[in-house]
């Protein structure tokens, strides 16, 4: 994670190794839009997520009143080059994706490929973007930010962090937003956007419904448009399995099974820190094995109900015994206690190798469980 005076702040997931996917945000949000998508792309991508100006931990005086979307995506170029990516792929929302789409058509050279999510190739023209970013100097986010629910979500949904994100944004910045927003028309330059392009709309979507992903769809050369029911404005937020499904499919990544948040669960099960740690040794050798493990053992066996996770933590000491996976054993003897094992429960399970494993199975067993438990923090 990085943050300067003269950089976006970001936060970088996934291994160093891989291919860079950059990831921007609305207007009003943070990187926290991405949160429960972000994991499950980092599984085979460098995942890069940047905050806009004045949101989250990116300056607020990065850009000043009459704005461009070419001054963000010139941002967007320089977080690239401070990071190396030469190339990368890039997805964003709203004014994200209108930063996306600009760095599609005036830098094709540094776009693999982009997808455009809940936005437009112009937002319904300069006045009412203009008449937003002077009421926002003049009084401030915090009448706005009240509405922020209505305009982003479905009825009865809502993501308290982002509201609370867009009631924190520097109001300048904001407004500067709005200035790019209220200049912004691309439509002149579409067919001239050669990366593969995805557009991904909300049906319910009020600020840029599912016409103006059409327009762009019709206009990109070989276009794909996905429409998703139940969603509004932030499509990422509120339906995150749809928009991670469509995402993996077109950044080339192997669907996940039944749609299921894999990657998150490994996180709970097995915890940040060795997740992270795995994630950064990960090598183009070892890539497809990671995402096969995120993908099946974690996102097929690990999500199935019929057992709880009380009882695959029981089930896996016992197999790991059996075969004296001991590395294996220490790091799951620590995911059984996450999973509600107590002490007396892990010793009983051990015990029972013993009778079924052998003696000296159990004798190692006992060994690491001794060693892991005695110091719960370690990793």
């Amino acid at each position: 994670m990085t943050t300067t005076a003269t950089t976006l702040h970001h936060i970088a997931e996934g291994p160093a190794t891989a291919p860079v996917l950059i990831l921007g945000p609305s207007l009003g949000t943070s990187t926290a839009l991405w949160d429960a998508v972000a994991p499950e792309l980092a599984a085979t991508h460098r995942v890069i997520r940047w905050d806009l100006p004045g949101h989250g931990g990116s300056p607020a005086g990065l850009i000043g009143p009459g704005a461009t979307v070419a001054d963000l995506a010139r941002l967007v170029l320089d977080l690239a080059d401070t990071l190396g990516a030469d190339r990368f792929s890039y997805a964003g929302v709203s004014l994200g994706g209108a930063v996306g789409l600009h760095l599609a058509a005036h830098h094709r050279e540094r776009l693999d490929r982009l997808a455009v999510l809940c936005s437009s190739a112009h937002f319904g023209g300069a006045e009412p973007w203009l008449a937003r970013a002077a009421d926002v100097r003049r009084d401030g986010l915090a009448r706005l930010a009240d509405t922020a629910e209505a305009r982003w979500f479905t009825p009865g949904f809502t993501v308290p962090r982002l509201v609370e994100d867009h009631r924190a944004a520097d109001p300048a910045a904001y407004a500067a937003c709005c200035d790019a927003l209220a200049a912004f028309d691309l439509r002149d330059r579409l067919a001239a956007i050669a990366a593969p392009t995805l557009l991904i709309a909300g049906r319910e979507d009020p600020a840029t419904p599912p016409a103006h992903l059409r327009e762009i769809a019709d206009a990109v050369p070989g276009a794909a448009l996905t429409e998703l029911p139940g969603a509004s404005h932030l499509a990422p937020a509120e339906q995150p399995a749809a928009v991670t499904a469509a995402l993996r499919a077109h950044f080339g990544m192997p669907s996940a099974p039944n749609g299921t948040n894999g990657m998150a669960t490994r996180r709970e099960v097995l915890g940040d820190a060795h997740v992270d740690r795995a994630q950064a040794r990960q090598t183009p050798l070892t890539a497809r094995f990671q995402d096969f493990i995120s993908r099946y053992a974690w996102g097929e066996i690990w999500t199935d109900p019929t057992l709880s996770r009380r009882e695959r933590s029981l089930v896996t000491l016992t197999a790991l015994v059996a075969h004296g996976h001991h590395e294996e054993l220490a790091l799951h003897l620590r995911a059984a206690r996450r999973n509600g094992l107590g002490d007396a429960e892990i010793a009983a399970a051990l015990l029972q190798a013993g009778v079924y494993c052998g003696v000296p199975a159990a004798n190692a067993a006992f060994a690491v469980a001794q060693r892991v438990l005695a110091d719960p923090d370690g990793e």
